[in-house]
């Protein structure tokens, strides 16, 4: 996407700033809080754009044969993930409501991902290589929920559209008339390609873990993911120059959070 170099005022993203952009859609939880955030795209918006991202990566992987490949995968990914879906409820009352579409991709590709409304792909390149025990892959699922429950693609996309298209795409945007189809086509590429934030990625370990332990998943495990992870990692970038953090310092906040969210974990064995 071309950067058009274009200033915001102080003033213009101060009135912006002030009028009900500043919003959050999750309650708090033990691990994580629903801070405020800027929330400028509307949600219907979000989600055309959401499911033409989706529609385009799912009729992709049917063309090549790589949808649903593998009954017993397919099976166990849903399993774990409905019932991580069943606490989503605890954060948002509409997301239990959410449209859910769970998929498995056979690809090398060591990833997975929740779209906004509940849209989760994962590929076998995650599953095969990392070995992932039910808990940990209950860690991942967890936390690609939590980037949906705590909206991070609107987020991103909102203070992308200020940083980059400036006061012209901002006024097509409020004003949604032809230019509307052409902005949730913009959307839906900002949605795959959007990296988060270091602190939206802490916030989705976070409220992750916590949704891991309420399904009944130890989240201890959360923490044996990202040392699987780190024997992957044959050369580190420094956090300062990632979007995520290290893996080092995402496993001690992981501890941490593990830590206080054991005892609904607990409650939930016993």
């Amino acid at each position: 996407m071309k950067k058009l170099h274009i200033l915001i005022p102080a003033i213009l993203l101060s009135v912006f700033m002030a009028t009900s952009c500043l919003s959050t859609t999750t309650v708090d939880g033990i691990a994580g809080n629903s801070r405020q955030q800027l929330l400028i795209f509307s949600p219907v918006m979000v989600e055309h754009s959401s499911q033409l991202s989706y529609e385009q990566v799912i009729s992709e992987a049917k063309s090549n044969g790589t949808l649903n490949q593998n009954a017993a995968q397919v099976k166990r990914v849903q399993a774990i993930a409905n019932r991580l879906i069943e606490q989503t409820k605890l954060f948002r009352s509409d997301a239990i409501n959410w449209d859910w579409q769970i998929n498995v991709i056979t690809d090398k590709t060591i990833n997975a991902w929740c779209l906004p409304g509940g849209r989760i792909v994962v590929y076998t390149g995650l599953l095969d290589t990392l070995k992932l025990t039910d808990s940990e892959l209950a860690a991942v699922l967890g936390h690609e929920i939590s980037h949906a429950l705590r909206e991070h693609s609107r987020e991103q996309m909102s203070h992308q559209l200020i940083t980059e298209l400036g006061t012209n795409a901002i006024t097509k945007l409020l004003r949604m008339d032809k230019t509307g189809q052409e902005i949730i086509s913009l959307g839906a590429d900002l949605i795959l390609n959007l990296p988060f934030s270091r602190s939206q990625e802490t916030e989705a370990d976070n409220f992750g873990t916590e949704l891991m332990a309420r399904a009944g998943y130890n989240p201890y495990d959360a923490t044996n993911l990202w040392t699987k992870m780190n024997t992957l990692t044959r050369s580190t970038t420094p956090e300062f120059l990632s979007t995520h953090p290290s893996n080092d310092s995402r496993i001690s906040n992981l501890n941490y959070i593990a830590a206080k969210v054991y005892p609904l974990y607990e409650a939930v064995k016993k």
